[in-house]
């Protein structure tokens, strides 16, 4: 009756409309729907009511489990270093008796069940009182006296204490052991982490029983000294059955309500889906499914459903594309890596000729084993190089020096066998367009070292810049680069022209010191 009162235009926009309402599904659902949204609603916001509580309380148990824990290791800490300090003062101004040392062993070792380490230094590097056991390493003598009063080491903690005149220093040491037993607070906080932090230094004092992976909480405290924090991780617990409907409950509540609605109108959907499912059987990927277009349904289920499909199949058809563009990608690298060894056997033919003009007949085995070491130092830019190009960070530059450095001394002159390279280096990376030019300049350098001094060493040190993080300072020092006549000679016949041009390729001058026998040149490394 309403209908036949409407207008033509009217109807044909009201008739869609109330087929929709007649649907037997959309009946049942609007009718459970509406019966189960109050108690739907009640048992969402009780769920969520009760996480935000459990969460709060997790974080203020967590709070002070962390504050706690890190007063009682500066607790700690402090008390140690007075007794530390009582003792370097009388050793320093020669008021000590023959039984301060034994009495400091005892007081440590009451605090520390693991010995209690600590070690009494003066200007000269004697040591005037320590404990019986070995002194772990990590700190070089000429860094006891640095002014950290605290100093995080990959496995220890060690507290520094100078006497008031600053002629001696009192190094104690604290294991993980001692630390965590000293930090574990009084509250019983499961699968708990704690590690204390330095600027980038890190120690990991104690670890769960298992990996903090997924969700974790993380709180940190200061102690004293305060450029040490301490951090307590705890992982969140995982989640339960029991969490997970009453966090769901109003989802189960709908899920209930569409399994009712679609076994009433079960009959109506069987024979579509039927349909739906022989035409996603004959699916193959890359093809986009049409699935509406054999079926004639009024349900709106279904129409969802085959849209779903048709979508699904779009997005599979896209990932087919998008790996074909990454195919191509790849091959786009590989032809860069072409290039750029095409590139660098072009600088090793330029190399060859370079030394080629000042070889004489005497000299060929020698020429031939100069070539062969800067042969190895191409290959060792490329494996490192290689090495770091899935993560696209460049060429570690530790990792390069060290490998070239075993390189150079494997093929090293009799008389040169045991020539020394210490290597100082931070953890930096650069590109192989300046990795291999430094390498270059390393066997030069290391090669005239060798030479003029085969019974020497070398030190080779990579530090970034204060100024600028982008830009690092190399230097070599040899006591065989110091400035001489053999030096001069070597440097006009051919070491000069080398590496001037290699100092052109990083653009950047390449200063020498003749009296301290080093060089120095700045480089660019990656962020």
């Amino acid at each position: 009756m309403i209908g036949g009162s409407l207008p033509p235009a009217a109807r044909s926009m009201v008739e869609p409309l109330l087929q929709f309402l007649r649907s037997t599904g959309v009946k049942m659902f609007l009718i459970l729907t509406l019966a189960l949204l109050p108690l739907g609603l009640i048992a969402l916001v009780a769920s969520l009511q009760a996480i935000r509580t459990a969460d709060l309380e997790k974080e203020a148990l967590l709070r002070v489990a962390v504050t706690q824990s890190a007063r009682k290791l500066t607790a700690d800490l402090q008390s140690d270093r007075t007794a530390l300090e009582l003792v370097v003062n009388a050793l320093a101004n020669n008021a000590a008796d023959k039984g301060m040392c034994r009495r400091l062993a005892f007081f440590l070792t009451s605090h520390d069940a693991e010995g209690g380490h600590f070690y009494i230094y003066d200007r000269a590097g004697n040591r005037l009182c320590n404990s019986p056991e070995p002194e772990p390493a990590g700190i070089a003598p000429a860094d006891r006296f640095a002014r950290p009063m605290a100093q995080l080491l990959p496995t220890h903690l060690v507290s520094r204490v100078r006497s008031g005149n600053g002629r001696l220093v009192a190094l104690s040491y604290y294991s993980r052991g001692h630390l965590e037993s000293i930090a574990d607070p009084a509250t019983a906080l499961q699968n708990r982490q704690l590690s204390l932090r330095q600027g980038a230094r890190q120690l990991i004092v104690s670890r769960p029983g298992a990996d903090i992976d997924g969700h974790s909480n993380s709180l940190s405290a200061r102690l004293d000294p305060p450029d040490i924090l301490l951090t307590m991780t705890v992982r969140e617990p995982p989640a339960t059955l029991a969490r997970m409907l009453s966090l769901f409950l109003p989802m189960v509540m709908w899920f209930a309500a569409a399994a009712i609605g679609w076994f009433v109108v079960n009959r109506l959907l069987i024979r579509p889906l039927v349909l739906l499912r022989r035409v996603v059987a004959d699916y193959q990927p890359g093809e986009v499914l049409q699935p509406l277009q054999r079926i004639r349904t009024p349900a709106q289920e279904i129409v969802a459903l085959g849209e779903t499909f048709h979508e699904i199949s779009m997005d599979v058809a896209t990932h087919e594309a998008e790996i074909s563009e990454s195919l191509e990608t790849q091959r786009k690298l590989t032809r860069e890596v072409h290039h750029r060894v095409k590139n660098n056997l072009q600088i090793i033919a330029s190399l060859i000729n370079l030394h080629a003009r000042s070889a004489h007949d005497a000299e060929a085995v020698e020429a031939y084993a100069s070539i062969q070491r800067r042969v190895d130092a191409l290959s060792v830019v490329h494996r490192n190089h290689f090495a770091e190009l899935e993560e696209n960070r460049g060429v570690g530059v530790r990792p390069l020096i060290s490998e070239l450095s075993a390189s150079l001394r494997g093929t090293a002159p009799a008389a040169a066998r045991r020539f020394a390279i210490q290597i100082d280096s931070d953890n930096l990376h650069i590109s192989q367009d300046v990795a291999v030019p430094i390498a270059f300049l390393l066997t030069e350098l290391v090669e005239l070292a060798m030479m003029l001094a085969p019974q020497s060493k070398m030190q080779i040190a990579v530090q970034v810049e204060q100024d600028r993080d982008d830009r690092a300072r190399l230097m070599v020092r040899s006591p065989g680069l110091k400035a001489s006549e053999a030096m001069a000679s070597r440097l006009d016949e051919r070491y000069g022209r080398v590496l001037t041009g290699l100092s052109r390729q990083l653009r950047a001058p390449l200063d020498y010191d003749g009296e301290a026998g080093s060089y120095a040149i700045t480089i660019t490394v990656m962020p």
